[in-house]
């Protein structure tokens, strides 16, 4: 006698559910595997692999509690375990061949089946566990349409799972392979045909649903350590990247320091220099008979401005050349601009550049790293600078900041120089992309990563009638961290 069975639809819906949150934690942990190498690498793959296929057979195992026969029925425990090791070492190997191929199609499509069809063996080496006075057979054609789910929501999961990083991206794909599996397992079990011999009886030897609910309880706990160390993992790794950039971004203000250190040089020695004289001047005017005291009074505080303006040159070059960690502070940007103007003083007036500012009076503060924002307009100024060393005729550096909508500061930095390589006035933003004989291509990539990390925008735009222009945009200062 055929005999039906019935679906907890609770427990129907805590099996997606689990589908889904594994499927989510193996996509978190394929994108650790990317990133690794060697041994750490073959963790990452394993726990994927592990979060994948565990999450797969818990949902199949749940999917399974939640049907009831009007019969007692049980599950070999030597078989139920087989289905379970089925399930992860066919997610391994599917993991392994295309974490290994580059994304190739070809190996794309023999995993999706490998793993497709090793789906399929855990599902049906589960049905077989199940034991009681019944016999299961199943109706070829929907068992078929279950394998076709099956290798279609491996393939799936492999395509997704070293190609999502964006946090919507792993959800939606998450939700799409978790309903894929689910609709394998449910489709496998419309395929099954129950047969009984003997009475139906309304019993059952063990409580289904206190059972799915430990499986879900372990599976979750599970995925969670899984998460957990892949969250740790991802804040490890952010913070060696936020230390590789502040290493890089120090060793360009040093080669940028080092290329100009003639001028800076000689910057510094004018206020020496200046000073020098005007010491001389005072002691000159104190020999005088009588001596004239309103003139050396006049010349020691030419003296003491002159020694005030060496001691913040040197300041300047010291902050620059400091390896420390970005400290966010309230920034003047007029003030920074400023400082910059003078410590490039000598280079602008020995290349005859005219230096023209229109800097608002009433520009608010923003939030961030002095000397990173140093940084950015040395970078800035110097390759202005630098475009217009070769130019015949006007050479001018115009720099001019104000106050734009949405609570946002905007600073323009343009020039009369040789402008922007045709059609790529984004690739200049491009590491190691450099149209200077001599330059290294890293300072304005690093001066895009530091703005972006104040929340900001940096871009460049042709300028009219000849040269460049940078455009530097940053929020109005907010909480100091």
């Amino acid at each position: 006698m055929v005999v039906t069975g019935v679906y907890n639809p609770y427990l129907v819906a805590l099996s997606i559910l689990v589908a889904v949150f594994a499927a989510y934690t193996a996509l978190d942990l394929g994108g650790r595997v990317k990133g690794a190498q060697g041994g750490t690498r073959r963790v990452w793959l394993w726990a994927a692999a592990i979060a994948m296929g565990g999450g797969i057979w818990s949902m199949h195992f749940i999917g399974m509690l939640a049907f009831t026969l009007p019969m007692t029925m049980s599950y070999d425990v030597g078989l139920t375990i087989l289905s379970l090791l089925v399930a992860i070492v066919v997610t391994s190997g599917g993991f392994y061949v295309i974490s290994y191929s580059n994304g190739s199609p070809l190996y794309l499509i023999l995993g999706g089946i490998f793993m497709g069809l090793g789906i399929i063996a855990m599902h049906y080496t589960g049905m077989a566990a199940m034991q009681g006075n019944v016999e299961i057979s199943y109706d070829p054609l929907l068992v078929a349409l279950s394998v076709v789910i099956a290798i279609g929501a491996a393939t799936i999961a492999l395509w997704l799972a070293f190609r999502t990083t964006d946090l919507a991206q792993k959800l939606v794909a998450a939700v799409v392979m978790g309903l894929a599996i689910s609709g394998m397992h449910y489709t496998g079990m419309q395929a099954a045909i129950f047969t009984a011999h003997g009475e139906a009886q309304d019993a059952a030897s063990f409580d289904q649903t206190n059972l799915a609910l430990a499986v879900a309880c372990i599976t979750f706990f599970i995925l969670a350590l899984a998460m957990a160390a892949s969250l740790s993992e991802q804040r490890r790794a952010e913070e060696a990247l936020r230390q590789a950039q502040a290493d890089l971004a120090h060793v360009n203000r040093v080669t940028t320091m080092g290329e100009l250190t003639a001028s800076l040089a000689h910057e510094v020695n004018q206020p020496i220099a200046a000073a020098v004289a005007n010491a001389s001047a005072c002691l000159h005017w104190l020999a005088a008979q009588p001596p004239n005291l309103d003139e050396a009074r006049a010349a020691a505080m030419n003296v003491v401005k002159d020694g005030t303006r060496a001691a913040e040159i040197v300041s300047h070059i010291r902050l620059l050349f400091k390896k420390a960690t970005p400290q966010r502070e309230l920034v003047d940007l007029n003030e920074v601009i400023r400082e910059m103007i003078v410590l490039l003083h000598s280079e602008v007036t020995r290349c005859s550049i005219s230096v023209r500012t229109e800097l608002a009076g009433d520009l608010p503060h923003v939030t961030g790293d002095r000397v990173q924002l140093q940084q950015v307009m040395m970078n800035l100024i110097t390759n202005s600078i630098a475009a217009m060393k070769d130019v015949n005729g006007r050479r001018e550096l115009a720099i001019k900041s104000q106050r734009a909508e949405d609570g946002l500061i905007a600073v323009c930095i343009s020039d009369s120089g040789v402008g922007l390589p045709p059609q790529q006035a984004d690739q200049i933003f491009n590491a190691f992309f450099t149209t200077k004989r001599d330059g290294t291509g890293m300072g304005l990539p690093i001066s895009r990563t530091i703005v972006e990390s104040h929340n900001g925008r940096l871009w460049a735009a042709e300028n009219s009638p000849c040269g460049a222009s940078f455009h530097l945009v940053l929020p109005i200062k907010g909480e100091i961290p």
